[in-house]
């Protein structure tokens, strides 16, 4: 692994934007090189030390992903080299951790799909035996697993704002009736032909949350990450029991940690310990050896 990248400065292209993760890079007007940094963030604060190896590790798992979802839903990726589009001095940023990928129009809806009844599924079920709008069976407990996946859409917020969940029907007044269905229609065989892979592997994937974008032509494209720690729900079957959330391979544990700490969950967020940068590092790297084989 290279060294920890807190934080991408390359002088050679137009910065688009930071997020959480990511720092998005203007390549042309037709390309993007999206760069995935080692920050991690935890109750939407981004903490001051990254997670060595990080942004690699998410970069291989959704290289992995794109792969093996290509044949269902076209992906952003030009499949060019990204570290052929900046300076000599400013590889050893990229390396391993960007891909270059097509400038697309962003569909301003997260494609969401659960498995099982997890998280903020888990509680608004308990309140109205619903998600997200769809009514599902009586008598299922914390990480049940759903008769069938379903599709729970939320509404993109800004950065640092959290993302609304919103109803199918929300989301069809928002984008229109074909797209929504189309959206929907592909989410669930893309979860599905994942989780499959993943339960081959150990893994199961509780839910995970997919994005889209348009080209030029009109066609869905899926763009962003897809299929890792950071926006799925990773557990291991082995230790799966209904009725209590198995060990996640996020960042959950960096938020326990959290939470047991003397701290209002606003900026800025506590010094993490080595021992908890190590733990996490390692949860992100045992992901991405499960899944893939890849150490």
């Amino acid at each position: 692994m290279t060294q920890a990248l807190h934080t991408s400065d390359l002088h050679s292209l137009p910065l688009l934007a930071r997020g959480k993760v990511r720092d998005n890079y203007a390549v042309g007007d037709d390309r993007i090189l999206m760069l995935a940094s080692d920050r991690i963030s935890a109750y939407d604060v981004i903490m001051s030390q990254p997670i060595p190896g990080k942004g690699q590790l998410l970069t291989q798992m959704a290289l992995y992903w794109f792969e093996q979802l290509k044949d269902i839903c076209p992906n952003h990726l030009t499949g060019e080299e990204p570290t052929s589009v900046v300076a000599a001095d400013e590889v050893d940023q990229v390396r391993g951790r960007a891909m270059l990928v097509k400038r697309l129009r962003p569909i301003p809806v997260e494609a969401v799909v659960r498995g099982y009844l997890a998280g903020s599924g888990w509680m608004e079920y308990q309140q109205s035996q619903s998600v997200c709008g769809v009514t599902l069976p009586a008598g299922l407990n914390n990480a049940s697993q759903l008769p069938a996946p379903i599709f729970t859409p939320a509404a993109k917020a800004e950065v640092g704002e959290h993302d609304e969940n919103i109803s199918f029907e929300r989301t069809v007044e928002m984008i229109g009736q074909d797209l929504a269905e189309r959206i929907r229609d592909i989410s669930i065989r893309l979860y599905q032909t994942a989780a499959e892979i993943a339960l081959k592997r150990g893994i199961i994937i509780a839910d995970t949350k997919f994005e889209f974008g348009l080209d030029a032509q009109d066609n869905l494209v899926l763009m962003d990450e897809v299929l890792t720690p950071d926006s799925s729900r990773y557990w291991p079957a082995d230790q799966y029991q209904e009725g209590s959330n198995p060990p996640s391979f996020d960042k959950q544990f960096l938020r326990d940690w959290l939470s047991a700490q003397p701290w209002d969950k606003t900026p800025p967020a506590p010094t993490l310990p080595a021992e908890v940068i190590a733990q996490t590092s390692a949860k992100y790297q045992e992901a991405l050896q499960r899944v893939t084989g890849q150490a």
